[in-house]
C-alpha cells in the first residue's frame, strides 16, 4: 500500500469513526422509536464500514 493509499484509509477510519458516535450520540436524545432504531441502524452501518476499511491495513 503506498503511503498516499494509506493516508486515504486512515482518514476515512476516522470519518466512520466520527459518523458512528455522532449517530449513537443522536439516537440516545431521541425519544420515537422507529427513528431512533433507523439512526441506531446507521451507527451500525459505519461500524462496519469503519471494520472493512480497518481490514485494509
Amino acid at each position: 500500500m503506498t503511503s498516499k493509499e494509506l493516508l486515504y484509509v486512515e482518514d476515512a477510519l476516522g470519518h466512520e469513526k466520527y459518523f458512528q458516535t455522532k449517530c449513537m450520540e443522536a439516537a440516545a436524545q431521541m425519544q420515537d422509536e422507529d427513528l431512533k432504531q433507523c439512526v441506531t441502524q446507521m451507527a451500525e452501518k459505519h461500524r462496519q464500514l469503519f471494520r472493512n476499511f480497518y481490514g485494509l491495513l
